[in-house]
């Protein structure tokens, strides 16, 4: 069995594949303060949850966006599984034509979430990962990676909202009635945090297929991708597995075995 671990500002996503069909998925909340024997026992209690032996594993492959947690992270992996342990950084062997300024500084989720669209879906293709920050990201007609954009998540702007306003109070934005035209206070900021992602996503397309010069896959993926797509008009794929099962194809790609 192989591990994968994605590493996101807010959640750490574990993934547990047998061959390539996921056995369980298990999510951490992400704490750069924690030490290496917290990790292990997050990781054995998580094993003991689903009934899985820690000798069972043959690799794991972390992919962060949180730098200062890798070496704890690292650590308790090798503690807990006792297997060969990578990571998405520089010198990995990705596949990808990057075609952006600076490649090095290319993060570790959109290599990962760039390597699956390629493998699973026809290109050109346009890659909407709804986390902490939204990301969009284009492969060209030929696989190559040619650059994308960024917003504040729909957490991040609720937490911007609601710190600079003196009346708009934190609301949960899965709890309520969601429509275009909000009655309330609550209902209105449902309106613009979850139906207004949802435009941009529609909007952000246009422009992207226009400066693409053709049409192209849609894949939206992250944490709360599923509560978007609902009020996107576009036509996407929803894809809730595609930066672990890009994990997945990075370690099977950089193993001695392949």
């Amino acid at each position: 069995m192989i591990l994968t671990i994605d590493v996101g500002n807010t959640n750490i996503v574990l993934s547990v594949y047998d061959g390539d069909v996921i056995k369980f998925t298990s999510r951490l909340a992400t704490q750069a303060s924690k030490m290496e024997d917290e990790y292990a026992i997050d990781f054995i209690n998580i094993l003991r949850l689903y009934s899985c032996e820690d000798n069972e594993f043959e690799g794991a492959i972390i992919s962060s966006v949180v730098p200062q947690i890798m070496p704890a992270l690292m650590s308790a992996v090798k503690t807990v599984f006792k297997c060969r342990v990578m990571s998405v950084s520089a010198g990995i062997k990705t596949g990808l034509n990057i075609k952006i300024e600076n490649p090095v500084t290319l993060g570790a989720d959109l290599v990962c979430g760039a390597v699956a669209a390629l493998k699973k879906y026809p290109m050109p293709c346009i890659i909407f990962d709804l986390g902490t920050a939204i990301t969009v990201t284009a492969l060209d007609s030929n696989g190559a990676f040619l650059g994308g954009s960024i917003f504040p998540g729909v957490n991040a702007s609720m937490q911007a909202l609601t710190s600079s306003t003196a009346q708009l109070p934190y609301i949960n934005t899965s709890e309520g009635e969601i429509r275009t035209i909000g009655a309330n206070t609550a209902d209105s900021m449902r309106s613009g945090i979850i139906i207004g992602t949802a435009c941009m996503i529609d909007g952000m397309i246009d422009r992207y297929k226009e400066e693409l010069g053709e049409d192209a896959t849609v894949v939206v993926t992250g944490g709360i991708s599923s509560m978007i797509v609902q009020y996107c008009k576009k036509k996407v794929i929803l894809d809730k597995t595609l930066l672990s099962d890009g994990l997945l194809m990075l370690y099977k790609m950089n193993s001695k075995k392949s």
